[in-house]
Parts: C-alpha cells; structure tokens; sequence
C-alpha cells in the first residue's frame, strides 16, 4: 500500500525513462545483427530487463558497460538456438508477440510464456498470420504459453482485422526472414511504427503506401548504435497532472515525439491544454524533443475509434483529464482496452468513480461528466495495472485528502521510479480545498 498526498502544483525538469518499446526492439534486433551494438538511454523495466534475459538465453552476449548503456554481441540473422526451457516474458505483451516474429525465421522449438496477465491475453492474433508464412505455432487455448517451430517462411499479406502495432510488427520481423519478398501488412488504422522506422535506419527496405506497409527479407542486419529516447506515456501522467493542477509548470525533457506515439498531446491539446515543445530533433529515425507544460483550464471532447491505436496506452489518463475538464467527454472504439494488462474499461471507471469522479463504463470505451474542482481522494486497486497505479498517484496529488493504492510496486513494469520522481516535483507548500 502508497499513500500520495495533495499537491499544490508539479514544478521543476524531468527526464523519464527509454521508450519501453524501443528497447525491446532494439533487444530483438541487435540479438540477430551482426556485431556488437550498443544501445544507450536504456530504460530498465519489468518489461525491458525480460527482453535483455530473453535475447541472453538465446544466445547473445548482454553486458552493460555503464548504467543505461547496454552492448549486445548478436549472433547473426538466424543464429538464435532454443533454450532447454521456455522463455519467459514475464508481463510484456509487446516482447513475447514480437519475438514470437524473430523466432519464426529460426531454427529450432521455441516455448514462450509469461506471467498470469500474458497467459490469458490474446496470441492467436500473431500465431495466425505466421502460420500463413509457413511457421509452426501452438498457442494454449489462444494464449501463451506459445510453441513456434521455425523454419523457411514465405513472404505473405496480410490484413489486420484489428489495427495492433504488435501484430504487424511481428509480421514485418517474420519478413525478414522469408525467401523473397515482400511481406505486406494492410493496417485499419495507421498504428505505432517504431519497428518500422527502426528497421530503415538499418538499411532494411520498408515501404509504406497508404495503408500497406511492406518489408524485404535481408541477409545480415548490420549492429546498431541507438540512444533512446523518454517513453511519451510515462511522461503523459506528469503531463495530465501539471496540466490540472494550477500554478504548475513542468518540463520534460528528451521525450519521443514519433507522431503515431503521441495522438494523447493532441487530444490534451484540443480540451485547450497549453503545451510547447523546443529542441526538436531526429535520432535514429525517431522524432526527439522536449515538452514545456503549464497548467491549464480544460474543454470536454471525444476520442473516436480511429484516434484509439495511437492514444491507448493514455486512455485511463484521459478519463482523468476529462473528470476535472469542463462538459462531457467520450471514448468510443476502444474494446481493446479490455485486453490489456487489466481490463482497463473497468479498472479506470472503478477507480475515478470510487475518487468520487463521474465516469461510466460502456461496452468499447466510457464516458465521463467533468468537474473542475478536486477530488476527494480514497482507496484505488491496482489490479496490477502499471498504467492504473500511475493514474492513481496523478490523482493523489489532485485531490483533497489523498490517494492510497493498493499494490503500487506494479509500477515497475514500465516506470519503477515513478512515485519518487512525482515527490520530486510535488509542491506541498499549500494545496488549497479545491481547484
């Protein structure tokens, strides 16, 4: 259990940890490269430090020379061999789906599985389309554990029935490997394209026209020399509470601004959020900068089916917004979230409501009646929910008494140092009754 006091505002400079999903990428690739690569701004995570153990038990060399400086010694395009016992995921969705791609190119038997959220999450949705490349793939009873027997596999399209960064991306790996090309996938909706972008800086030919994203197999990948950039979602709970405490102003430096990552700056924008950005950059094929946040007098919206890919992971924070933003706010589209670590449908209605917030769970999304005025604060379940415990410490400095939360220590799946560095910029001077 964590307490988390009112806040008068949130002030100061932060940096937050490496896109999750870049340093699992960067994992995965480097593993099958050719050479030493070095990856720096390493975010160590639950979800990063299992892709680090994975390629390890696959048989590349990890070491970290200096904190968030990792070196991984690949063992070339198909050199991965199986371990004599499965390899565990832990809670990274994205790692197990992903690596479910690389491996499908291998030779061998490969056994992935994870913790009790992996094995009742969805797979057939990647162990389908790599089927149809001529890959082996058991799923059990549609999740993990997931059995893949690779081999030679032929270049296929594709098209998505949900729009997933994680399904396609599995594909695109899996069109490396196949005897020629190209491998296509035909997405709903443009989603996260971080494989995408990572895979051109490499010299790989990817092709996107409209909704078609296509990839060459290749012969070598050549090792990579990266700096990550903060992760935009952990940066999103100190956005929305800066946002909705006044007096604050924050900055939040080196963040990725990749375009699909960042649909939530949009949306917070629109409700009349008053944001900056400076020092734009490009490395490594990613948009880099850093984000100026004052507090903010915010507006209802809605966020429709088609913004949802691109905001999903902030959907909870959004809910929170929305609850202190003037008029009526909607999420539609957004069963997935269901299928989440949680189902985060309810576990965001339950916690918001049970703060005194009014929200209201529908079957794809929710709906929510704002007050601009704080909350009251009281007890938030987890449910072992990393995104669920960050929204519950933002509405602890939001309220008025404060905010327990029940299993708080889940934050170390993507942010282990989250409630620390929220005390950092917390101001406690005086918080007022209400906002």
């Amino acid at each position: 259990m964590r307490r988390v006091e009112p806040a008068a505002a949130l002030v100061g400079d932060i940096a937050v940890p490496g896109v999750k999903g870049l340093c699992q990428r960067a994992a995965l690739l480097a593993a099958i490269a050719d050479g030493v690569s070095e990856i720096r701004g390493f975010g160590h995570a639950a979800d990063t430090d299992v892709a680090l153990d994975a390629v390890r038990e696959l048989g590349a060399g990890v070491s970290e020379p200096s904190p968030g400086t990792i070196r991984i010694e690949g063992v070339g395009l198909r050199g991965l061999r199986p371990p004599d016992h499965p390899i565990d995921c832990g809670n990274a969705g994205t790692l197990l789906r992903l690596l479910s791609g690389v491996l499908a190119g291998q030779e061998g038997r490969f056994v992935l599985t994870g913790d009790e959220q992996i094995t009742s999450r969805p797979h057939e949705r990647v162990a389908i389309p790599l089927r149809q490349m001529g890959a082996e793939v058991e799923t059990t009873n549609g999740s993990a554990p997931v059995t893949i027997t690779g081999g030679s596999l032929e270049p296929t399209s594709y098209v998505l029935p949900v729009a997933s960064a994680q399904v396609k991306s599995a594909i695109l790996l899996a069109g490396l490997f196949a005897h020629s090309g190209p491998t296509t996938v035909v997405e709903p909706v443009p989603t996260r394209d971080h494989t995408e972008r990572m895979l051109t800086s490499l010299g790989v030919r990817v092709r996107r026209e409209g909704s078609e994203i296509s990839v060459w197999p290749v012969e070598s990948i050549p090792p990579l020399d990266i700096d990550i950039p903060g992760d935009f979602s952990s940066a999103a709970p100190f956005l929305v509470g800066a946002l909705l405490l006044v007096g604050s102003e924050l900055r939040i430096h080196d963040v990725n601004l990749n375009p699909t990552r960042i649909g939530f700056l949009d949306v917070l924008e629109r409700m009349g959020a008053r944001t900056t950005v400076y020092d734009r950059r490009s490395s490594g094929g990613e948009l880099v900068g850093s984000l100026g946040i004052r507090s903010s007098e915010l507006t209802a919206t809605t966020i429709e089916s088609h913004e949802v890919p691109n905001v999903v992971d902030e959907l909870p924070l959004f809910a929170l917004a929305a609850s202190m933003a003037h008029g009526i706010s909607r999420v539609r589209g957004a069963e997935e979230l269901r299928a989440k670590e949680s189902d985060r449908i309810e576990t965001t209605t339950e916690a918001l409501r049970g703060l005194g917030a009014h929200v209201n769970a529908e079957s794809d999304g929710f709906w929510v009646r704002g007050v601009p005025t704080r909350f009251k604060g009281g007890l938030v379940e987890s449910r072992g929910d990393h995104r669920i415990a960050m929204l519950a410490g933002i509405a602890g400095v939001l309220s008025r008494e404060g905010v327990e939360i029940d299993d708080p220590d889940c934050v170390a799946v993507s942010f282990p140092d989250f409630f620390e560095l929220l005390d950092e910029v917390a101001r406690r001077d005086f918080v007022p009754e209400e906002s």
